[in-house]
């Protein structure tokens, strides 16, 4: 076993939910200095040891994010890593904010393990936050923001890709929202494994309600109620049809507030502060990739390479296999993330070990780029003083696009940790044969995947991903008359016929089905 000074060790883990409404909801700032100050006190130091950190990261808050949060009125944090190391008294020599993505908190975990090993960092917090449930309240009954800003002027470091999801064509098509998108990776699976559509909705019940059951037994989680597979996939006033074929109960909730923090430290500095060693929990392996990285690029709607490549070089890493696992959260925002990532893994949708370790992001909730955070942080706690047990954490940022995984124990590792330059996986994906792409179809075509994205009231349009008569894809959207939409939902479109040709905004594609 190897646990010289400069092996990375996560030695503080701390959750936080506020469940008090709008009015006296804490600010993204007492968020993440709550879960920090928590973090310190969990790991047996006092608070004051913050002051001694090096390294602070914060994952990007959900209304930083291009696109319509960033329109909200709302005043913001301009360097959220400064601001709380100010808060804690800490003067960080490496402060980075991440970019947007579910990957973040796995991906800065890992990026931070590395520094350690390499000698560059010695003490450091990672820590996230998500508030969209208390501050859209505030917005809409004229609440005051006082506190959401302060006086940092200058931008912080930012780590991560900051490539957008989808291009411009994509987004004008409605690729660009998570809950259109996802439900069009579902469909694909259900048509690739030959399942009706009734029964492969009775599957994605089946598939959550263990879901739901931990998060029932989990305090920090955002819904703590158990439904059944009925339940879940039951279409009713309360779980209303939001992307065909995903019901509400079905998708990531990300009006939440809540938040959590791992501290991460040499062994070295870690043992010089006093901190016990069966606090101690280790990163074994891990690894990032990304998908190839727009929709429309992708090989097939049914797998994501890089969740496999990521998974088996963090095993490897780790020096197990999947059957060594013990705890176990595969990133949970739409069943097909699940499904996927399982498949990826060799994992059974019914493997007895469970799939999340939180309850998982309809049930936990989603807080916005911070999700997998909470896993490593529950992680953290179910592995400490089981030295035979291992846990494994998935995260995955955009539409299947970013993938970042850790495998953790509490026994020392055997080897120095390394961490796998990135672009050793990332060239293996990027080689890969894809259809070509033409933002212009005329003619004969035929669905590849689709969806029907539904309004509160009704019907809201149809989008299809195609191959024209020479095999080249495109994104299209369908009339958006009633009787097509709700054919469209009886009866499985994959593989059907049709024309495509220009819409007559001349800015969309438009899908005739035959």
């Amino acid at each position: 076993m190897v646990s010289d000074d400069r092996t990375p060790v996560l030695i503080g883990a701390a959750q936080f939910t506020w469940r008090g409404g709008a009015e006296g909801a804490p600010t993204p700032l007492d968020l993440v200095e709550r879960v920090s100050r928590e973090a310190a006190r969990d790991a047996g130091l006092t608070e004051a040891a913050l002051r001694q950190l090096d390294a602070i990261g914060v994952v990007g808050f959900t209304v930083d994010a291009p696109g319509a949060l960033a329109a909200l009125p709302v005043p913001r944090l301009v360097n959220p890593p400064a601001s709380l190391a100010r808060a804690l008294g800490a003067t960080p020599r490496w402060a980075p904010y991440t970019q947007m993505g579910g990957n973040s908190p796995q991906h800065l975990v890992n990026v931070v393990c590395e520094r350690i090993a390499r000698g560059e960092t010695r003490f450091a917090l990672a820590v996230g936050a998500e508030f969209l449930g208390s501050i859209l309240k505030r917005l809409k009954s004229g609440l005051p923001l006082d506190g959401y800003a302060d006086q940092e002027t200058e931008p912080p470091v930012r780590i991560g890709d900051d490539r957008a999801g989808v291009t411009p064509y994509e987004d004008a098509h409605g690729l660009g929202m998570p809950v259109n998108m996802y439900p069009m990776f579902e469909n694909a699976l259900r048509a690739r494994d030959g399942r009706s559509l009734e029964d492969h909705q009775r599957r994605l019940g089946r598939l959550f309600a263990p879901f739901t059951r931990v998060a029932a037994a989990n305090p920090h989680a955002w819904f703590r109620t158990e439904r059944s597979a009925e339940d879940l996939v039951g279409i009713g006033p309360d779980n209303r049809m939001i992307s065909f074929p995903y019901p509400k109960y079905l998708n990531a909730i990300m009006q939440v507030d809540q938040s959590a923090a791992v501290l991460i430290a040499s062994a070295g500095a870690a043992r010089a502060m006093g901190v016990p060693e069966d606090r101690f929990v280790y990163l074994h392996g891990c690894a990032d990739a990304a998908d190839l990285w727009y929709p429309l690029d992708r090989q097939n709607y049914h797998s994501s390479p890089a969740m496999r490549l990521t998974g088996e070089r963090s095993l490897e890493m780790a020096g197990i296999s999947v059957d060594d696992l013990t705890d176990i959260d595969l990133y949970s925002c739409f069943p097909s993330a699940v499904q996927v990532g399982a498949e990826s893994l060799g994992l059974a949708l019914d493997d007895p070990r469970g799939l999340t370790v939180t309850g998982g992001l309809p049930y936990f909730g989603g807080p916005g780029n911070n999700y997998s955070l909470h896993a490593i942080a529950t992680l953290v706690h179910r592995l400490r003083g089981r030295p035979d047990a291992w846990g494994l954490s998935t995260a995955n940022g955009w539409f299947l696009t970013k993938q970042s995984t850790g495998v953790y124990s509490a026994r020392p590792p055997k080897a120095p940790f390394e961490r796998q330059d990135p672009a050793v996986i990332q060239r293996a994906i990027d080689a890969l044969d894809h259809p070509p792409v033409t933002e212009r179809p005329e003619g004969p075509a035929t669905v590849e995947t689709y969806t029907v994205v539904h309004a509160r009231q009704g019907y809201r349009m149809g989008i299809i991903i195609g191959r024209d008569a020479e095999g080249r894809r495109f994104v299209a959207n369908t009339p958006r008359d009633e009787a097509t939409l709700r054919g469209m939902e009886a009866v499985e479109q994959i593989g059907r016929p049709g024309v495509v040709r220009r819409a007559e905004d001349g800015e969309r594609n438009l899908f005739i089905p035959g």
